[in-house]
């Protein structure tokens, strides 16, 4: 009986178990893991490449400073407004030492490891040749200050510059030479190294054969050369009504002293590259009377102008070059774009960059249309009684 019983209890038991596992129900599947959301953004990155070493460290310095200023401005009036947000500009500024190799890296580094929303830089035309093409691929918008060259927007819907072309440049100059000053023959010397310096003498050597002159020297040197003389002594026997020579200020300033010593007496005309207060510490009074084309010219400022020369001269004791200036413009530029496209989007910052204007220090910047290139016009600046004056706006 006990066993009879036992086995009706097991069975029971049995039963009892399969009928649960018949009844019972498939588990819901476990919801997906929400993703991590990336935290809200508190500030704004953009990057800066300046050639704060190298060749020409006095842009570099005005590269560094005329950015801090623009950013300070930004800041101390609560940021730029994104949305409901007012974020706090942070400026990443990395060394390119005016050497395009060193601009790639840069590039690199503020693009994928600061992950910048922008870039202002670098200044240079074989440096912005050197990161336009990084800036682009990677659909990141940049604006160049201080660039000239042709090329560097050319096919780049990312480039963008804050200051006119080599062509327009070099173009107005030879004009001012042809019809203002007369001259009918000029002799030019250009670092056949330097994209920017030799695009400018190719330009102007066209423009003014284009008026009628006569381009009677066309002298080339390499880059870090001291010695000009063998050039020169060919420019003289030339005897041109007008020298034009295209370098930079560390250049120019030599070239111009060693031009005087070897008795030749031709006016000097010389470029954008050229506005560095050592230009005369290194020309001294053969600088007297030399003329360039420039961005701006203190002596004139607008009202806006006169407020940004006084508040830098102040807290530097400097007068802004032309690199600083445009430094300020092109981050003022990038901050309304930024401001404009009310996201810390790249494409949607490039958007909004393209239709932006500015009423800036060194003049109104408008981008032409499917362009990255400004209309503005072009200053001539005379050194007088050992200091950069204006002497005429050039328009077309």
């Amino acid at each position: 009986m006990r066993r009879f019983v036992g086995l009706l209890l097991i069975g029971a038991m049995v039963f009892g178990v399969l009928s649960g596992c018949a009844e019972q129900k498939p588990a819901a599947p476990a919801p997906p893991a929400t993703p991590p959301q990336p935290a809200a953004p508190t500030e704004i990155k953009i990057g800066v490449s300046a050639p704060i070493t190298g060749t020409i460290p006095v842009v570099g310095r005005g590269t560094k400073l005329g950015a801090e200023m623009a950013a300070e401005e930004v800041n101390a009036k609560g940021g730029i407004k994104i949305g409901d947000k007012q974020l706090k500009v942070k400026l990443i500024i990395e060394d390119s030492a005016n050497d395009p190799k060193q601009t790639a890296a840069v590039f690199q580094k503020l693009i994928t490891k600061d992950e910048v929303v922008a870039i202002i830089g670098d200044q240079a035309s074989k440096c912005s040749m050197a990161g336009g093409p990084i800036a682009q691929s990677n659909g990141v918008p940049m604006v160049t200050p201080w660039s000239t060259t042709d090329a560097v927007t050319a096919g780049k819907d990312y480039v963008f510059r804050a200051c006119f072309t080599n062509s327009y440049q070099a173009g107005m100059m030879a004009k001012y030479a042809w019809e203002t000053l007369k001259y009918k023959t000029a002799a030019v010397l250009f670092d056949i190294n330097s994209d920017s310096v030799k695009d400018l003498a190719e330009k102007f050597s066209a423009a003014f054969k284009k008026l009628g002159g006569q381009v009677v020297a066309y002298e080339s040197y390499t880059t870090g050369d001291k010695d000009f003389s063998a050039q020169l002594t060919k420019i003289k026997a030339k005897q041109p009504d007008c020298m034009y020579i295209s370098s930079y200020y560390d250049e120019g300033g030599l070239q111009v002293k060693q031009a005087r010593k070897l008795g030749i007496k031709a006016p000097v005309l010389g470029t954008d590259g050229w506005d560095s207060p050592e230009l005369i510490d290194l020309g001294g009074k053969d600088m007297e009377g030399v003329l360039f084309t420039d961005h701006y010219a203190v002596d004139i400022a607008s009202p806006r102008a006169k407020v940004f020369i006084d508040a830098y001269n102040k807290k530097h004791n400097l007068i802004p070059d032309a690199p600083a200036a445009l430094t300020y413009d092109a981050a003022m530029l990038v901050f309304k774009a930024i401001e404009k496209a009310g996201k810390l989007d790249r494409k949607a910052i490039r958007d909004a960059l393209s239709t932006t204007e500015y009423d800036g220090v060194t003049g109104y910047i408008k981008f032409k249309p499917g362009s990255g290139d400004p209309d503005k016009d072009v200053i001539i600046v005379e050194v007088k009684n050992g200091k950069f004056a204006y002497k005429a706006m050039v328009k077309p």
